[in-house]
């Protein structure tokens, strides 16, 4: 089958480069800088540090060479999903496979109002990945879940390609309780963003543990007055998140260990995204929350401010503002009641 990876971020060039590593027809769709990035092939590396390299690797910029792909993979960021998603309607076969890797609830939907007749499966990446040039390196382990395709033949060859790839896969009859599960842990990407902080160091400093578990915990009330019941994170309730942020570090350290492997490079989308003067994606992450608390009557009052102070970055395009725990923690409540 032909695969178009639309977006050739970090998870792009990451779930694109393994495609194309084990042979797989993978057209990577993304911006000029990155079809010069990738001109003499590229570098995929793993959590175990185990690489894999692809050296022709074809890289346009335009979406109309999605044309006659049976399947494609949307890793573009959440506010630029309907764009795409016009384009593709005009090029992309009727009975293609379309697979959402991006953050947010609002994707798939849209992707599917756009795209009728295609099958589209919302999709959750449970790890993070650094992209730096020509290489991009998994920093978390994680699955890749999918919805599953049913008896849709391009969508289940797709996830057959995804799993011949090497990628750890798994599919769901229902993939909303995940989805909001994975929207709680991505409030913290706004933490790593205002502050520059690794998530390593997120998760070892009690100052930034305990603003990530304030936002959290908020987060959690909006969910429970909206009747919203979020599925486990690896097995561990979510709502045992905030609580676990505000152990003591040893405590903290051994449950993460447990739970994950982070690199040391770990860092979140939206911190790049504010290192490279881009847009962020916290209307679809805390934004979403905030919505979400004005639809049912609650309330979110550090999530609003998290999105003001995440705007305000952008706005001033200087890159992260690199606030302290302790600044970041005042700026969340200075304006709230």
């Amino acid at each position: 089958m032909r695969i178009a990876a639309i977006g050739v971020g970090a998870i792009g060039g990451f779930v694109g480069g393994r495609l194309l590593a084990s042979g797989a027809q993978v057209t990577l769709i993304g911006r000029p800088r990155v079809r010069d990035e990738l001109a003499g092939g590229m570098v995929v590396r793993d959590v175990d540090g185990r690489e894999v390299r692809a050296d022709k690797a074809v890289v346009a910029t335009e979406l109309s060479a999605a044309a006659g792909h049976d399947a494609a993979l949307i890793c573009v960021k959440s506010a630029q999903t309907e764009e795409v998603a016009r384009g593709l309607a005009a090029v992309l076969p009727r009975d293609a496979a379309v697979a959402s890797l991006q953050n947010g609830l609002s994707n798939a939907p849209t992707l599917r109002a756009h795209l009728p007749g295609r099958r589209v499966l919302a999709g959750i990446v449970s790890y993070n990945v650094v992209s730096r040039g020509n290489l991009f390196h998994r920093t978390m382990n994680g699955p890749l879940m999918l919805e599953a395709p049913g008896d849709h033949p391009h969508a289940r060859a797709l996830v057959d390609a995804l799993v011949a790839a090497g990628l750890h896969v798994t599919t769901h009859a229902d993939l909303a309780p995940d989805q909001w599960t994975k929207l709680l842990v991505n409030l913290n990407n706004a933490v790593s963003a205002l502050s520059g902080a690794p998530t390593r160091e997120l998760l070892l400093s009690p100052g930034y543990r305990r603003v990530i578990a304030a936002v959290v915990a908020e987060a959690i009330a909006v969910l429970k007055a909206a009747g919203i019941k979020p599925a486990r994170l690896r097995g561990v309730p979510i709502g045992l998140m905030p609580h676990v942020m505000r152990m003591p570090t040893p405590v903290v350290r051994v449950v993460t260990r447990a739970q994950m492997k982070v690199d040391p490079e770990a860092r979140s989308s939206m911190w790049e995204d504010l290192e490279r003067r881009r847009p962020t994606e916290v209307d679809f992450l805390n934004g979403e929350i905030v919505r979400l608390a004005d639809k049912v009557g609650a309330r979110a009052p550090l999530n609003a401010r998290i999105v003001a102070l995440v705007h305000a970055a952008e706005a001033a395009a200087a890159g992260p503002p690199q606030l302290s725990a302790r600044a970041l923690w005042t700026a969340l409540h200075a304006a709230t009641p």
